[in-house]
């Protein structure tokens, strides 16, 4: 099973694939997708369903992980993150993946056992729940590493892999 976990925005899109197999998580690819202020809301959109439709035919994953939105009281900010989701949403399934949705809570309760974890306590975890060959820098990329490793957990076993 190989999966394409993506923590959403529209500024800093946290990306990773991850892919279980011999009973083992392994991390492939990961990545903070940047898109510029000076960029027009659509034109980041754009970019943003490009570059998710370029990794799904590159690392051939099976099915998408996204974080549910997380409310706050920037409604401007709620409203730009939930048409990203939808971008990348759109263009994942358009590929052909199914989609597996995550609120924070249960990305938390699946690394660390813990509903209220910090970013600290979920970074730990995740470095002792699969090798991370390289410096994470971003909390958005450490963030959808976490999410593939929660989606990994949650999909059935019987889940078709594709090639």
């Amino acid at each position: 099973m190989k999966i394409l976990a993506v923590d959403p925005g529209f500024e800093r899109i946290g990306i990773a694939v991850l892919e279980k197999h011999d009973s083992k998580e392994h991390l492939l690819y990961s990545s903070c997708f940047k898109t510029s202020r000076q960029e027009s809301f659509a034109n980041r959109l754009h970019m943003i369903g490009t570059e998710i439709a370029r990794l799904t035919k590159e690392w051939k994953p099976d099915t998408l992980a996204i974080e549910t939105l997380f409310f706050n009281t920037n409604q401007k900010t709620v409203m730009q993150v939930a048409e990203a989701r939808g971008v990348i949403i759109y263009a994942a399934t358009s590929l052909g993946l199914s989609v597996h949705e995550y609120t924070p809570l249960q990305v938390k309760i699946a690394v660390t056992g813990y509903g209220r974890a910090t970013k600290t306590q979920v970074e730990g975890m995740v470095n002792r729940l699969i090798e991370v060959k390289k410096t994470v820098t971003s909390d958005d990329e450490m963030d959808a590493i976490a999410i593939g490793l929660t989606a990994i957990a949650s999909i059935s076993p019987r889940y078709p892999h594709k090639g």
